[in-house]
């Protein structure tokens, strides 16, 4: 009883605050020649949009969700048929090379009713 006593007086006493326990998705480092490109899902939308890529070069979209106040909650880029779950908190990579110059739209799975820019060069 003693011992009890004493670990619950260490624990009001510590200046510590509760601990929050933290998940981390990891992202494997891309290929070699991979473009990677980090994308946040804000109460904004994508962002930052536009972005610049090259046409020809591999590209690593990594996408992570960070609100659950928009309708984007998964990613679909319909000039190449991606279409991606995106959890909240939770990096997931969108891997495509852009085949041409131009723009290529991608958004939520709402007609991409919010929507980012790729500026391919």
């Amino acid at each position: 009883m003693k011992t009890l006593l004493i670990c619950l007086a260490l624990c009001a006493c510590s200046k510590e605050g509760p601990r929050e326990e933290v998940h981390k998705s990891t992202v494997p480092a891309p290929a070699a020649g991979t473009r990677r490109v980090e994308l946040a899902v804000t109460d904004k939308g994508f962002e930052p949009t536009p972005v610049t890529v090259k046409a020809g070069e591999p590209l690593e979209l990594v996408v992570t969700r960070k609100t659950d106040k928009t309708c984007a909650t998964e990613i679909v880029v319909k000039d190449y048929g991606i279409e991606k779950k995106l959890p909240l908190n939770e990096p997931v990579v969108v891997a495509f090379t852009p085949k041409q110059p131009g723009e290529i739209k991608y958004g939520c799975g709402m007609d991409q009713m919010i929507a980012g820019v790729l500026v391919v060069e």
